[in-house]
């Protein structure tokens, strides 16, 4: 019975007592293997809607914080500290079970929420450039009749 953690009950009550609207509070709900966007992404040719579409996701569920940076994990209170990491490994696998199995495999090893975000649009982010000359060729050789 001396080896039990003293601070254990202090921890679960302070956990508990997580309001709603705090990004760190996890609803019963919010589950690792829960998917949140029913698109998942493939690469250049859908990131605008699956970024859009986890963005929104994330926004509902209070957790948009986690992956652009803002919610950040506390320094001064270890019971916080373990909250954000139980919070960052949910948002996690919510991204990593949003994209495709190739994509999937290029992330499974990161331990950051963020870094995983950040690496997806660096990556597929881009705008196909022969699309892009496609549009200008059409536009070019639009002409008006009479």
């Amino acid at each position: 019975m001396g080896d039990a953690d003293p601070n254990a009950s202090t921890s679960q009550t302070l956990i508990s007592k997580l309001d709603i609207g705090d990004p760190l509070y996890l609803h019963p709900s919010d589950s690792s293997t829960l998917t949140i966007v029913s698109v998942k992404l493939k690469g250049t040719e859908n990131y605008s809607v699956w970024s859009t579409s986890m963005k929104l996701a994330l926004e509902a569920k209070n957790k948009f914080g986690f992956v652009n940076g803002k919610c950040e994990r506390s320094t001064e209170d270890h019971v916080l500290a373990s909250q954000w990491d139980r919070c960052n490994y949910v948002v996690l696998t919510w991204l990593l079970n949003s994209v495709s199995e190739e994509l999937f495999l290029g992330q499974v090893f990161s331990s950051l929420d963020s870094e995983v975000w950040e690496d997806l649009k660096e990556t597929y982010d881009k705008i196909d450039g022969s699309v892009v000359y496609d549009l200008f060729k059409k536009i070019n050789c639009i002409s008006q009749n009479g």
